[in-house]
């Protein structure tokens, strides 16, 4: 017989705890490898609380605590809650305008002695079961506009926030909740729009300004023409194409440079050009903002070029070759050529250490991860449930998905971590806490929460 409480382990999904405590391993020997100074005694160093590594496996200890509590709360507390949590959450966002410190061009940062917060990271959690909390409502009804307007918002509001903040990168995390929304029934034509004015923006910085705008009033041509019959029947569909047209070309020549010129920083504009192999542009470069940081990097030398740690990190994951060179003895990770090593670059670790088959397991991990999250988000009977559950997939993917992109030069760098992996405190305790209560809320699935 089984000598665990069955308060706690009633309707646990243990594999899923397991999948967690397995990336949570894989993250701490890879910040070991990433940060470990020979002829340190490996015992001691692990639990002195000095080095990142030990930090690292404290700040699990402190995450399985607060996993715990969870465990051992009411499931009905978070649906309940929600909104307050919400509150909670865009309350502390304000909190960094006053007491901010600017650390790396970011003023997300509040300073508390050695331990550094970042509401933003945290507010994903009180995003995520507001959305839930306001979807699961019996009085919304997700095909009308209103109500997807309030579900945006919900999602929008501390995405804003964190951009005035300086912190572009976690702001885009909020964006994917819209895959929660679109399960929930958001119409598709609402993605297809949002990745066209993505592609849209792509080709405005690959092509000339002219050439794109009469690109897209040809386009506009040729699907009136296609159209024409239904034209005919209808004359505000030429009417809608011509404006659709107009839109496009206001965004390519006015609502892009307004955004690289006032909004993004230097080094994110930088970042952004040297992903598409392109250099800045002139007037972007008289445009920038006021203050904007320059990209980060402790040693000037490695400023010359704005792609230098990516160029550092595709060098790093390659010189792995299949195997890789095995832990410790990897010359690009353990001698600091890729800046943010330990944080943002801690995929290289995996790649010049283990190889393409350390990078395979990996990826082959977070995807078990992802396909348990939503087996779990599917056979729940409450909506509050299987949208906080899709919620987690979402940040999840979003943040695997961007942080590897980045690492191998496929997605400019915009500074998240690696799930469960990358050295932080706030970032290991965040997604914990995401875990555990979607554990907790499935463990009470045959229950209707509201």
């Amino acid at each position: 017989m089984s000598q665990r409480d069955p308060a706690i382990s009633k309707g646990i999904d243990w594999s899923l705890i397991g999948i967690y405590l397995l990336l949570v391993a894989i993250g701490i020997t890879a910040v070991f490898g990433a940060t470990y100074k020979e002829g340190d005694p490996i015992l001691q160093s692990f639990l002195g609380f000095k080095t990142d590594y030990s930090k690292q496996l404290y700040f699990f200890g402190v995450s399985g605590i607060i996993g715990l509590f969870i465990l051992l709360t009411d499931s009905k507390f978070f649906p309940a809650t929600a909104n307050l949590w919400y509150a909670a959450g865009i309350f502390m966002l304000l909190l960094v305008f006053p007491l901010h410190t600017n650390i790396s061009g970011t003023e997300s940062i509040i300073k508390l002695g050695s331990f550094n917060l970042q509401p933003a990271e945290f507010c994903k959690i009180p995003v995520a079961l507001a959305l839930a909390k306001y979807l699961s409502r019996p009085e919304t009804d997700f095909s009308k506009t209103r109500s997807q307007l309030i579900a945006a918002a919900i999602a929008l509001v501390p995405a804003v926030i964190t951009i005035a903040q300086k912190e572009t990168g976690l702001a885009l995390v909020f964006f994917s909740f819209s895959l929660v929304m679109y399960r929930e029934g958001l119409p598709s034509g609402i993605l297809i729009i949002g990745f066209a004015v993505a592609v849209l923006v792509v080709a405005t910085l690959l092509l000339e300004p002219n050439t794109l705008a009469f690109i897209l009033i040809g386009l506009a041509v040729l699907v009136a023409l296609l159209m024409r019959r239904q034209i005919r029947r209808d004359k505000s569909l030429l009417f809608k194409i011509a404006v659709l047209c107009v839109i496009c070309v206001g965004i390519q020549r006015f609502g892009v440079p307004f955004i690289f010129k006032s909004v993004l920083g230097k080094h994110q504009v930088e970042r952004i050009y040297s992903t598409i192999g392109r250099d800045v542009p002139d007037e972007y470069s008289r445009g920038f903002v006021e203050g904007s940081a320059p990209a980060p990097a402790s040693d000037k030398k490695k400023t010359n070029t704005a792609d230098y740690n990516v160029k550092q990190s595709k060098i790093a994951i390659g010189s792995g070759g299949v195997l890789g060179k095995g832990l410790l003895k990897g010359t690009q990770t353990r001698y600091g050529f890729v800046p943010e090593q330990r944080t943002d670059f801690i995929f290289d670790t995996i790649g010049e250490g283990f190889g393409f088959v350390g990078c395979f397991i990996l990826l082959g991990v977070y995807i078990l991860l992802l396909f348990r999250i939503v087996a779990v988000a599917e056979r729940q009977r409450s909506v509050f449930s299987r949208c906080y559950a899709y919620g987690v997939a979402s940040v999840f993917f979003f943040h695997m998905g961007i942080n590897i992109a980045m690492t191998i030069g496929l997605a400019p760098v915009i500074g998240i971590p690696l799930p469960l992996i990358s050295y932080g405190g706030a970032s290991l305790l965040t997604f914990s806490v995401m875990i555990f209560i979607l554990v907790r809320l499935d463990a009470d699935r045959q229950m209707v929460l509201r």
